[in-house]
């Protein structure tokens, strides 16, 4: 009985997949994943779901923000609610109103909005399945790592995922979250889901409205057949660590100046080029990328 105790205890927890703290790496400048999921709830497809947690795929933690500073103090300052009649206000005790006409609103109470439920709140039902490449670019908006939300959960989660792979679709559904409904792409890669939240129609312009403003141009033949060399001259793979922020950059050499007291670089500002012959423009561009490209091999 006692060596059963013994056995029972060194058994290893079931531990909760989707939780338990950021995911560790080896570089600890590199963006990890964040402790609380954006939000929780069911993947569902048809009669099969399981518990499931969405986590955003990027992150602002590396973002420069800067502070507002009275510059006789150098206090910071506070930004306090405050009402035209009464003065400044507690936060806490505010409301949430819509403004139907000028100076005249609904408010709305926590509970009422905790009322307005969707099955979307808690479920991402898998509407249907379609090809990536039937969705434009346009409507792609933010990525999040669909993660099985306990252990219990993986064996449906694998079976989704698999399942999904095999068929090279991509899923579309909604989840409620930060207020409003949002329609989900979701894709299988690797050992996961990644899911995309997909803007609406109504939030994207008519590319057609935009481009209606360009007045018309048939430029020569000539001018397109060397600026296609130039774009065969750049062309390369996509590597994502080649493509730095350097304005960030800069700004974290430009802090670390002030904070030693040097005076900060300055940058001369590029001279305007006035293009007279756009056809030699791009002969002296190819001509220039070319003798680049041949030094550098």
């Amino acid at each position: 009985m006692a060596a059963r105790r013994a056995k029972r205890r060194t058994r290893p927890r079931r531990k909760r997949a989707a939780r338990g703290g950021p995911v560790a790496h080896a570089n600890d400048d590199a963006p990890q994943l964040s402790r609380r999921p954006v939000w929780e709830g069911h993947l569902k497809l048809s009669l099969v779901s399981c518990a499931v947690a969405l986590f955003n795929a990027t992150t602002r933690a590396n973002d420069i923000s800067f502070h507002l500073l009275n510059p006789r103090t150098n206090n910071r300052i506070r930004m306090i609610p405050t009402d035209p009649e009464e003065g400044p206000v507690e936060r806490s005790g505010l409301v949430k109103g819509y403004e139907i006409e000028r100076n005249r609103y609904v408010v709305i109470e926590p509970e009422e909005l905790d009322a307005v439920k969707l099955e979307t709140t808690h479920t991402l039902d898998i509407e249907r399945f379609v090809d990536a490449g039937e969705i434009d670019r346009l409507y792609w908006n933010d990525p999040f790592y669909l993660l099985p939300g306990d252990d219990d959960a993986a064996e449906a989660y694998s079976v989704i995922r698999d399942a999904m792979a095999k068929a090279g679709a991509v899923a579309l559904g909604r989840v409620t979250m930060h207020a409003r409904e949002r329609l989900m792409a979701v894709e299988a890669r690797g050992r996961g889901l990644i899911a995309f939240s997909l803007r609406t129609h109504g939030e994207v312009v008519d590319p057609g409205e935009a481009f209606g403003r360009i007045p018309p141009e048939k430029p020569q033949a000539r001018m397109i057949q060397i600026a296609e060399k130039i774009i065969a001259q750049l062309s390369g793979p996509f590597e994502p660590e080649d493509f730095e922020d350097r304005y960030k950059k800069a700004l974290r050499d430009l802090i670390r100046r002030k904070e030693r007291g040097r005076k900060p670089v300055t940058v001369e500002p590029p001279q305007d080029t006035n293009v007279v012959d756009l056809m030699e423009a791009l002969k002296h561009s190819l001509r220039h990328r070319g003798g680049r490209r041949r030094g550098a091999r």
